[in-house]
Formats: C-alpha cells, structure tokens, sequence
C-alpha cells in the first residue's frame, strides 16, 4: 500500500504540473531517471508521452523491460531503456533533450547531489520541468516517533540519513537545501507537495483497502500533502523546478 500510496501521489501532482506547463495533447520528451520497475516510465507512455528511462539496477532494469513487452506495439515504441548511472546523463544525452526530467527516489543513495542534479537540469529545455521525489530530512523523527521508537526519534532530530526498510543507511534531505541547490543550477523551485503524511507506518505487507476506503485515504494524502502544516511533515517531498 505505501507504495501505491506514493505512485498515485506523484502521478496525480506531476500531472498537474505538466498541464500547467504545456498544451493538451503536446507529446513531450521525457526522462526517468532511476525508473526503477518503470510504473511512472509506462504511466506516461501510455498518455502518449516519448519516455526514456535510465536505470542502473540490472534486476530493475529486467522488470521494467518485462513489463513493457506486455504494452501494446504503440506504446512499446514510444519507450526506450537504457542501462546508466543519473550521475552520467552527460555521456548519454545531448544538453536540452529533454522537456520533463524525473528523479524520484534516488537522491537517497547519492553522496554528493548537488552535481548530479545540476547534470539532469542540463538536460531540459528551456521552461522545462524536473521532478524530484526524496526523503523529508526535516521529518526524519516522524516514523520512529509514531512507532514509539523514542531513541529513535530523539537520534533522528539531529541527523541526516536513516535506516530505510531494506537496511540501508542512506541521506534525506532538507527543503531549504534542496530550493537553493535548485536556484543556483537555473531550474528554481516552482511547486513542492508532501507525500505520504499518514501511511507512512503502514507495514510493507499491507494491502490496498477497498476501492471507497482507498479513495478518501487518498483524497486525505492527496490535500495533506498539498497544505501546511502537514505537508512539512510528510516522509516524502516532491519539488518540482522549472529551467529558465
């Protein structure tokens, strides 16, 4: 559930953004950077989108390849896969290839961003749109809290990374960081959404509730993740910036 939580999420506010942008009906040039099994990658095929995804992981790279084979012929067409890095869009792509760039949950296993982000906003044209997905550094006490993991939260306040729940320590990051790093690489922050404010500490095997139930959970994410207080909180943060 907390994964279709988060893909919905994105989808709903990445659609949004891109209607606000560009006629309907524009076939745009779109990157997915760290697609992963490519949900958002063939979400965006399917709406007549040109997607290429880049992904390095050779497993995902496999799923997201397997599921494309089942997509109709047009569709097919309108995807490309290829294996790299998000650090070396340099090497694959010619600067302002591309209309919408997406990074979503990849700036987590990466050291140093700031030189990769700057790389993918080279990668847009101009007035083009890069959406990014990452951790909440500012809300990093909110899981274990709500776990009652007090030696947990009271680390987290302090901190940087956390222990995601494949056991891996890796960075979060913090919005006012992220809306400088934004405007000094000529893509400044445009919009920024919560995502996942209440289902965050659902147990990785739970289901998806019935079709009603779900949609109030996700019109409830949905506007959290749009107003303050609540959205500052979400385990998730998607900005979306624009190339000037």
């Amino acid at each position: 559930m907390r994964n279709a939580v988060r893909q919905e999420l994105v989808a709903r506010q990445l659609d949004e953004q891109i209607a606000a942008r560009y006629p309907v009906g524009q076939r745009l040039r779109i990157l997915d950077v760290g697609m992963g099994q490519g949900t958002q990658a063939l979400r965006l095929a399917r709406a007549g989108h040109t997607v290429t995804g880049l992904e390095s992981d050779c497993d995902m790279l496999k799923a997201a390849r397997e599921s494309l084979a089942t997509e109709p012929a047009g569709i097919r067409e309108r995807v490309r896969l290829i294996e790299g890095d998000g650090r070396d869009t340099g090497v694959h792509f010619l600067p302002g290839s591309f209309d919408v760039v997406l990074c979503h949950g990849v700036l987590m296993y990466v050291q140093e961003p700031d030189a990769m982000l700057a790389g993918l906003a080279r990668m847009l044209a101009p007035g083009g749109l890069l959406s990014l997905l990452v951790r909440n550094g500012d809300a990093l006490a909110m899981r274990p809290g709500l776990a009652g993991d007090w030696p947990g939260a009271l680390t987290a306040f302090d901190s940087d990374t956390y222990t995601n729940r494949l056991g891996l320590v890796v960075r979060a990051d913090r919005l006012d960081a992220l809306t400088a790093t934004l405007a000094g690489i000529a893509a400044p922050l445009h919009a920024w959404y919560g995502v996942r404010v209440f289902t965050d500490n659902v147990p990785d095997e739970a289901e998806l509730p019935a079709a009603d139930e779900l949609e109030r959970l996700l019109a409830a994410e949905d506007r959290a993740g749009r107003t303050d207080p609540y959205r500052r909180v979400a385990a998730l943060l998607h900005l979306c910036g624009v190339r000037g």
